[in-house]
């Protein structure tokens, strides 16, 4: 029976200890210095919101944990020691192992802007970091955020839930125009500025000013600006966390460097989820993804490899989805901001400005590469099959309605794209077939199978 120690309670470390448990009666400890047990870190917004209690955001219940024999640690560790395979707490005990897996998450990036650990700035990962906004933002007139990401976005819904003004620092031309294609980039600056957001494009953050308490009471901009606030969100990326690996003797750079099989340069220490940095990506994928269903999927095969079953890591088809405001953004294959050599799109947008569908695919072939999606649920089976079966685009317009999420309860638009393929070929003009929604979706699976 081997002594499994996993570091962090996250999505990643979670995953692990539970498929270890399903294939084994190896001893597993969980170690956290976070919260007792795992939650939903995506329903954190939602706790400031009132829309959730922190109980509600735990998928399992508090027996699961014993009932299951998952031994679990509130400790902060403190140092590892890959030589004698110890790890030490802040207190100074410390546990042996046989086999450790590294699932520690990220942080928020601090860039080093003068004021920028004054009380009232903070970013937002943690559940601390949830704690800490819920007091800093008390009686606040003006919230200033720097940085236009998806935690960003996050947070300003949060402050205008409570009517609290929020100014938004975003360096970029446009939001994310670095990763959205210009039409999606521009739905959500409008989208932002819909909402009563002050939005700054092409401004970036030189300085945080304190008042007399040592709080912060202004944002400074690279322009000479001074923004008055009483909060301030980094909401600038974040980054793995693995400052307590240092002397460790397992190789760090940005992430725990990590093979294929997710294994360290240490034996027997594995690492999965946001703290992870692949040695050999994947074509078309990044060293480092803090998402979580990737997190999800490295603890499953760390999992598989621990109890016997030597298992590669392999991410499959890209996928992301997350909410600006009001408007559902899903992303399935290869969609860049800037089409590369050899492919095409077809982008749809809705009358309202806050619903479109993209498409990209392969000129020579038209072979499908990619979906966009604002505003529009498609159904992620389906996607992904298409993507991996290589089909067409005639095809996937054809039997777009298939794709569609609960048709009976929301507007569809496949017609609309299909007229404006055929506007653009109308030498071979393609037909959306009758048969629809779930009935079709069905067959698709079954022609697939």
């Amino acid at each position: 029976m081997k002594r499994i120690v996993i570091i962090g309670n996250g999505i990643a470390g979670i995953t692990a200890a539970r498929h270890i448990r399903k294939r084994s009666d190896d001893e597993i400890t969980v170690i956290s210095a976070e919260s007792d047990h795992f939650f939903s870190r995506t329903a954190l917004m939602y706790i400031y919101m009132g829309h959730m209690a922190f109980e509600n955001t735990k998928p399992y219940e508090d027996f699961f944990w014993e009932k299951n024999r998952i031994q679990l640690m509130r400790e902060w560790v403190s140092r590892v020691d890959t030589e004698n395979k110890r790890l030490f707490f802040a207190g100074g005990r410390h546990l042996e192992y046989d086999v450790l897996i590294i699932a520690s998450g990220s942080k928020s990036n601090k860039f080093g802007w003068p004021g920028q650990d004054l009380a009232g700035v903070q970013g937002l990962y943690s559940l601390q970091d949830l704690e800490l906004m819920e007091t800093h933002t008390r009686k606040v007139e003006r919230a200033v955020i720097v940085g236009g990401g998806l935690i960003g976005i996050e947070m300003a819904e949060m402050l205008l839930s409570r009517q609290i003004p929020v100014t938004f620092l975003v360096r970029e031309a446009s939001w994310m125009d670095f990763a959205f294609p210009a039409e999606e980039s521009a739905m959500i600056d409008r989208h932002v500025v819909s909402h009563g957001i002050d939005l700054r494009l092409s401004t970036e953050l030189d300085r945080i000013e304190a008042d007399e308490r040592g709080r912060v009471r202004a944002a400074v901009t690279k322009d000479g600006e001074e923004i008055p606030c009483q909060f301030l969100g980094l909401t600038v990326g974040v980054s793995p966390n693995v400052d307590f690996l240092q002397d460790s003797g397992i190789e760090c750079q940005r992430g725990v460097m990590a093979d294929d099989m997710l294994l360290t340069s240490a034996p027997d220490v594995y690492a999965a989820g946001d703290c992870v940095q692949l040695r050999s990506p994947k074509p078309g994928r990044r060293p480092i993804e803090p998402l979580w269903y990737t997190g999800r999927m490295m603890g499953e095969t760390i999992a598989r490899t621990v109890c016997g079953e030597p298992t590669t890591y392999d991410p499959g088809i890209w996928f992301n989805s997350a909410k600006f405001i009001d408007i559902e953004y899903q992303v399935y294959g290869d969609i860049k901001a800037k089409l590369g050599e050899g492919e095409k799109s077809l982008y749809w947008e809705h009358s309202s400005g806050e619903k479109s569908l993209r498409i990209h695919y392969m000129e020579a072939d038209q072979r499908v590469i990619g979906f966009n999606l604002m505003g529009i649920r498609y159904r992620h089976e389906l996607c992904h099959q298409w993507l991996e079966e290589g089909r067409t685009l005639p095809f996937i317009l054809e039997n777009l309605g298939a794709a569609n999420f609960d048709p009976e309860f929301y507007a569809q638009y496949e017609r609309e794209l299909i007229q404006l393929y055929n506007d653009q070929h109308p030498n071979l003009p393609l037909r959306l077939k009758r048969r629809r929604g779930l009935k079709q979706f069905l067959s698709l699976r079954r022609a697939s199978a």
